[in-house]
């Protein structure tokens, strides 16, 4: 998927028209993991509580280890929502960084 389909597919996710958004949303999960890096630049700049979440799924299921800092650094977060998408998203990336990450969040959360 080249920049400008990235970009179409994203500006899809936007719109009001919720079949217009979910055939955004279904465009990038095709092709998550050749644009991680758009992916998680869209998700920091993005202000919407619902593409939030919907951004930090599809970097999720990249399955790349150059999600690895978003996902962890959502471990924590505020937004439950986000939350539940970073431990998906390290759970589908199952690497040893990942599955560290997992058990000291849920190590630090059983205490609480």
């Amino acid at each position: 998927m080249t920049k400008k389909r990235f970009d179409e597919a994203l500006w899809l996710m936007r719109r009001r028209d919720p079949q217009k958004a979910e055939d955004g949303f279904g465009l990038l999960r095709a092709l998550a993991a050749e644009h991680v890096a758009d992916l998680v630049e869209a998700f920091r700049a993005e202000s919407d509580r619902g593409l939030r979440a919907w951004l930090l799924e599809l970097i999720g299921e990249a399955r790349s280890p150059e999600a690895l800092p978003v996902l962890v650094e959502h471990l924590d977060h505020d937004d439950e929502s986000l939350v539940s998408w970073a431990v998906r998203g390290l759970e589908l990336l199952d690497t040893k960084e990942a599955r560290t990450a997992l058990y000291r969040h849920r190590t630090n959360n059983a205490h609480n």
